[in-house]
């Protein structure tokens, strides 16, 4: 089966060469660029499995590139995984409010780096291969077309929004942790606050209106979705 093609966008060449060693050593095919613009479009064009995406960048900024990204049909279903220096919670917790998937600070270990690129493609193989349209009172969610209708009415999700909505509904009436949240869609050695979790949610809720209240919070413990 051929491997995965990943996007790394950054303006440092050497840093691109780091990032595309380790992956080949995966098997992963590579494609690279180091201005927004460009990412832009390499991804509409060329359509990679996944997407590094260094937020420091000249011109558009990796934030912009992120919400171009995600509010292009084209490619918002692919996941972005922020490499940048920048670790300051506000900025992660903006990076996944914009859609990225995942989140990493510089200087970063290979190994890591290509433990969160598996599971970022294992999961993004697992939402897609569970194409089962899911139904709870009057949401619908439709895996196979990245589809939520509220009411009948269609909802823009982010795919992180997308995937944690995905993720309650299988399962109603069971209390996730945020801890299981993130583990599930990012691996136990993500970094992310509860906060951040917490963010995600409150972005969820005002997005699906009156089916936000499905969402329920457990105080102390995490949520789950009204059964």
């Amino acid at each position: 089966m051929e491997k995965a093609t990943i996007l790394i966008v950054d303006d440092e060449e050497d840093i691109i060469e780091l990032v595309r060693l380790n992956l080949t050593r995966e098997g992963y095919q590579t494609l690279a660029c180091t201005t927004g613009e460009k990412a832009l479009e390499i991804a509409e064009s060329r359509r990679p499995d996944l997407v590094m995406l260094d937020l420091m960048l000249p011109g558009i900024d990796g934030m912009e590139v992120c919400r171009r990204l995600k509010a292009n049909p084209q490619t918002r279903q692919i996941p972005v995984l922020m490499l940048t220096a920048k670790g300051e919670e506000a900025d992660v917790v903006t990076g996944l409010e914009l859609g990225a998937s995942d989140y990493m600070t510089k200087p970063f270990s290979g190994k890591v780096l290509a433990a969160r690129v598996r599971r970022l493609l294992r999961r993004q193989e697992e939402m897609m291969e569970d194409k089962s349209i899911l139904r709870v009172a009057d949401l619908t969610i439709d895996p196979a077309r990245h589809e939520v209708l509220a009411g009948g009415k269609p909802v823009l999700l982010t795919l992180t929004e997308f995937n944690i909505l995905h993720m309650l509904a299988r399962r109603p009436g069971i209390v996730f942790t945020r801890y299981q949240i993130v583990d599930k869609l990012h691996g136990s050695d993500y970094t992310v606050t509860d906060r951040a979790v917490d963010v995600q949610i409150v972005g969820l809720r005002r997005k699906l209106g009156s089916c936000g209240r499905l969402i329920q919070t457990v105080r102390g413990v995490g949520y789950r979705l009204e059964d």
